[in-house]
């Protein structure tokens, strides 16, 4: 056993017990359906922030889209990081915090698709909703894994990659179950602090780089990097430092909108809003969740930008998967503080990863614990019941997201390119419109929930017949885009000529008071 995995293992020990420690000590929070789901309502604004920014940003941002935007876009990939701040962090928390957090709690709603129940007075939507959560999640959870679990394994090169999702799974099972979200929030804040030490410290030792020169340097040397090779990069279309990304201008705004206004209609990110204690923790959590996805979003991009610099413009054999993890060995793989930081590096990656999964799989859990069974059943199922079935769900949906990931079996991982896409396409109109709007139907919004999904589908059918799946993968972005706005246009528009609610129903939803 080397140093880089000595301290490796330390520091995962470490991190492992107090995990399970914050588990323990929320066990007492999580007792009751509402306190193991949103943790009572209750939830201050640094946890909150904190819980929505490591949410928002898992090891597939560090290892898979930083490293492939930065390898293939350069410098102008940071926008978006700057996008994901101010558009999936700031304009979201000021736009629907507080009305998410009012209405939710004047409904007595404790997830998504409850929302949508009692929003429109739909138990059908409360059902699709909650099937197409529990379709496109547990995929999404699953590509969560690999991503960590190759990484670890460029650390530990004789250990196999599902030894290490093995673990990372045990470790989201423990405090989620024992402590449900409050567990997680505060595991979040944590693994929050973890992650900005750890994005800090690299971008130093990344920009110290003999081959990157300083932030002075980096553009200076980038710049002579593009004229070196400029006939190879030309044919690829690739300008690595043109501020916009040049020939990419138009995927780098596509991926900008997916990744940023996604979070708009995603119940893993909505949901931190149901638990935030009160308005004045809104405001708080504003800055300090916008602060943090700078800080990441903008950290992760930039540390790419500088991979071809760092490696010498040699993709590594694992193609653009492997970028980052090369370039943490290669920064950080030599002297006793560039090991200690590839350890902290490692736990930052951990910690992306398992605030991402925990959210992913309580929400998974509760969909079917909560709206789905109690729904079909047509029976009221006891409290302590559901309580019981929601931490089971957990379990299995932790078991389910490790062994799809192991298992490379082919439709789950058709589902991973479209998960985000279609749950947010699916939803963000319904979501949106709901809270603003009193001339929502119910057939509106339905149909804005299924026109999501059916233009995910039948695009990827089509692409799919014409040229293959491969390439319909290649345009998920894209799709998804489509889905959000088709969304966003479709319920309003059928609402103009659908039965509208009595307004008995609308003051139950809108006549709230301040609280």
């Amino acid at each position: 056993m080397n140093d880089a995995q000595l301290y490796t293992i330390i520091a995962l020990c470490i991190y492992a017990a107090a995990m399970a420690l914050i588990g323990c000590i929320s066990y007492g929070k999580s007792k009751t359906l509402d306190g193991f789901l949103i943790g009572g309502r209750n939830i201050g604004a640094w946890v909150t922030a904190f819980a929505y920014g490591t949410t928002y940003f898992s090891a597939v941002v560090f290892v898979g889209y930083a490293g492939q935007h930065g390898w293939n876009i350069g410098i102008g990939s940071i926008w978006i990081g700057i996008g994901n701040a101010v558009l999936g962090c700031l304009l979201s928390w000021i736009l629907f915090a507080n009305r998410t957090r009012k209405m939710t709690k004047q409904l007595q709603a404790k997830t998504m698709p409850e929302y949508f129940q009692k929003r429109y007075d739909s138990k059908g939507m409360k059902i699709l909703a909650a099937v197409i959560i529990f379709i496109f999640l547990v995929p999404y959870s699953a590509a969560v894994y690999k991503g960590l679990g190759s990484l670890f394994s460029t650390v530990f090169p004789g250990v196999e990659t599902w030894v290490w999702m093995l673990i990372i799974a045990c470790l989201t099972a423990v405090y989620l179950v024992v402590g449900g979200y409050v567990a997680t929030a505060y595991t979040d804040l944590v693994q929050g602090i973890i992650m900005i030490v750890g994005v800090v410290c690299l971008i130093a030792a990344v920009l110290g780089h003999d081959n990157v020169g300083g932030l002075g340097g980096f553009i200076e040397n980038l710049r002579a990097y593009q004229d070196a090779n400029s006939v190879e990069l030309a044919e690829k279309g690739i300008d690595l430092t043109s501020i916009f990304g040049g020939s990419s201008f138009k995927f780098l705004c596509v991926n900008i909108m997916l990744t940023s206004f996604g979070t708009w209609g995603l119940p893993q990110m909505i949901g931190k809003f149901y638990a935030i204690k009160d308005k004045a923790a809104i405001k708080r959590g504003t800055i300090i969740s916008t602060l943090f996805c700078l800080i990441i979003g903008c950290g992760a991009y930039l540390i790419g930008s500088t991979s071809r610099l760092i490696l010498g413009g040699q993709l590594p054999e694992g193609g653009v998967d492997a970028v980052i993890p090369t370039v943490l060995m290669e920064v950080l793989g030599n002297g006793t503080l560039g090991i200690i930081l590839l350890a902290i590096i490692m736990i930052l990656l951990l910690s992306a990863s398992m605030s991402t999964l925990e959210a992913v799989v309580l929400t998974s859990a509760s969909a079917v614990a909560v709206d789905l069974i109690p729904t079909v059943r047509k029976k009221e199922t006891k409290p302590e019941t559901q309580m019981l079935l929601t931490r089971l769900l957990c379990l299995v949906f932790v078991a389910c997201s490790f062994i799809f990931a192991t298992q490379n079996i082919p439709i789950i991982v058709s589902l991973m390119s479209f998960s985000w896409g279609v749950v947010s396409g699916c939803f963000i109109g319904p979501y949106i419109w709901g809270l603003f709007s009193k001339k929502i139907t119910k057939i509106g919004a339905y149909s804005g929930m299924i026109a999501g999904l059916l233009t995910v589908g039948i695009t990827t059918l089509v692409i799919t017949l014409n040229s293959g799946f491969s390439a319909a993968a290649a345009k998920s972005p894209e799709m998804g885009v489509a889905a959000m706005a088709v969304s966003m246009i479709v319920v309003p528009v059928v609402s103009l000529f659908t039965k509208k609610f009595d307004q008995e129903h609308i003051n139950h939803i809108f006549e709230t008071k301040e609280n």
